[in-house]
C-alpha cells in the first residue's frame, strides 16, 4: 500500500513542484518530498485512512479528516491543491460507494418536497453559528473585492452596490430576491436606492433573522421576506435578483426555475442571476453532496445561456467572481479558525474539521479547480436603452 501511494506523492511532487511537504505514517514512517521549506506534513493515523483515500477519492479523504484518521498540520488549501491534479483525479469511487451516492442524490432531488430539508441541512445551523464568521450583514455569498475594500465588511457592501448597479434600480421599483439568505441585498437596496420588495427563502432561521432585521432598519412591511419555494411566488416584479441559490435548483429543474423568473419579471423587466457553476459539466462532488450541500448542483454557463434563451431570458452581461470568492472564503476560514474552541464546544469535533476542510477545498476549487462564479444580467425580452458600455458600473 505504501509503495501505491509513494508514487502518488512523487508524482505530485512532479507535477507541483512549488508545494514541498511531508507524509508520516501510523507506524512513525516518514517522506519528504520537493525541496524547500514544507507547506503541510499529512499524517495516516491509521491504515484504514490510507486505505479510504486510494479506494475511496475525496469521499475516503474528507471523511478520514472529519473522525481523525488522517491529519493536516500546515497549508491545508495548498494539499487540496493535489485534488485538481491527474493522479488524484484517477483515484475512483468504489462500485459500492458509486451506488449509495446516487441513492443519495436520488433522495435528495429538488422536488417541492425535498428541497426545504436540503436547505435546512446546511443554512438552519443556527444564526449564532454563523454570524461567528460571517461580515456585519450576515451575507453568505461572495464578496466583490474592488480596489477600495479591505475589510469583508466593505467588500459584501461593494457587491451588493456593483449588483443595484448591473439593475439600473431606481426608487420605488419592486424587487424580487429569490433565495434571499439573511435579507442583505433587499437591505441594501432598499436603504441605499429606495426600492421595495419581497426575499424567499426555505430556511426558518433566514426568514426570522431577516424579517426582525428589515423591522430594526424601519424598512418593513415595505420590504419583507417570505417562507416560500420558488414554484410558489407569484406576482409581477419591475427587478429580480438571485444570489447564490441557483446552486440549489438541479439541472432537472433549470426550466422550471427561468420560467418562473419570466412569469415574474415585467416585460423588459432586468435581473441578475448570480451562481457558483463551472466551465465543465460533471458530477457534485461526493463528500460536498453528502455532508455540506445535498441536493446541490454546479451549472455550466453554457446551460444557464441555453435555458435562458430558449424563454427570451436576453443576457446583456457576463462576469466570472473567481477569485473574488476565494478571497472571501479565505476570510470567513480565517474568521472560523478565530471562533474554532467556540464552535467545537458547541458542535463537537467532527463537525469543526467537516467546515475547516469544507471553506479550504471551497477555496482552492476556485483558485486551481473548475469552480467558477458568474454574475449574468439579463432583461426580459429585448431593450435597446441600456448603458453601452461598463462605464455606469464605476461612476460616482
Amino acid at each position: 500500500m505504501f509503495a501505491t501511494v509513494d508514487r502518488i506523492f512523487q508524482q505530485l511532487s512532479h507535477d507541483v513542484p512549488d508545494v514541498p511537504f511531508r507524509v508520516r505514517m501510523w507506524d512513525g514512517t516518514e517522506k519528504s518530498y520537493g525541496e524547500g521549506e514544507e507547506k503541510f506534513l499529512l499524517s495516516f493515523n491509521t491504515p484504514e485512512a490510507l486505505s479510504d483515500v486510494l479506494t475511496r477519492g475525496s469521499l475516503g479523504f474528507g471523511e478520514a479528516y472529519m473522525n481523525g484518521g488522517l491529519d493536516v498540520e500546515g497549508d491545508l488549501q495548498s494539499l487540496i491543491r493535489f485534488a485538481f491534479q491527474p493522479v488524484v483525479q484517477e483515484l475512483h469511487l468504489s462500485a459500492r460507494d458509486k451506488g449509495r451516492l446516487l441513492a443519495h442524490v436520488v433522495k435528495h432531488r429538488n422536488n417541492q418536497k425535498r428541497s426545504r430539508a436540503n436547505v435546512r441541512h446546511h443554512y438552519d445551523l443556527g444564526n449564532d453559528f454563523y454570524r461567528l464568521w460571517l461580515d456585519e450583514s450576515m451575507t453568505y455569498s461572495c464578496a466583490y473585492w474592488d480596489d477600495e475594500c479591505r475589510t469583508l465588511d466593505q467588500a459584501q457592501r461593494a457587491k451588493y452596490d456593483h449588483i443595484c448597479r448591473k439593475l439600473h434600480l431606481r426608487a420605488g421599483e419592486r424587487l424580487v430576491d429569490i433565495g434571499c439568505g439573511w435579507g442583505g441585498m433587499l437591505a441594501y437596496a432598499a436603504a441605499e436606492y429606495g426600492v421595495e420588495g419581497v426575499g424567499y427563502t426555505l430556511s426558518d432561521e433566514q426568514y426570522s433573522y431577516a424579517n426582525q432585521r428589515l423591522k430594526d432598519l424601519d424598512l418593513y412591511p415595505g420590504v419583507r421576506v417570505e417562507l416560500a419555494d420558488y414554484r410558489d411566488i407569484e406576482g409581477k416584479f419591475d427587478k429580480f435578483v438571485s444570489i447564490g441559490m441557483f446552486e440549489h435548483v438541479g439541472k432537472e429543474y433549470y426550466g422550471v426555475f427561468f420560467d418562473k423568473v419570466r412569469e415574474l419579471l415585467v416585460d423588459g423587466g432586468i435581473g441578475l442571476l448570480h451562481t457558483i457553476g463551472t466551465e465543465k459539466e460533471s458530477d457534485t462532488d461526493p463528500w460536498i453532496s453528502t455532508y455540506i450541500f445535498p441536493g446541490g448542483y454546479l451549472p455550466t454557463l453554457a446551460a444557464i445561456a441555453q435555458n435562458m434563451g430558449e424563454r427570451d431570458l436576453v443576457i446583456s452581461d457576463v462576469e466570472n467572481l473567481r477569485l473574488h470568492y476565494a478571497r472571501t472564503l479565505d476570510a470567513w476560514a480565517a474568521e472560523f479558525e478565530t471562533h474554532e474552541a467556540e464552535i467545537r464546544e458547541r458542535l463537537g469535533d467532527s463537525f469543526v474539521r467537516m467546515w475547516r476542510f469544507y471553506l479550504n477545498s471551497s477555496s482552492a476549487g476556485f483558485k486551481w479547480g473548475d469552480t467558477r462564479v458568474f454574475q449574468i444580467a439579463f432583461t426580459n425580452g429585448l431593450r435597446f436603452d441600456l448603458p453601452m458600455t461598463r462605464a455606469y458600473l464605476h461612476a460616482t
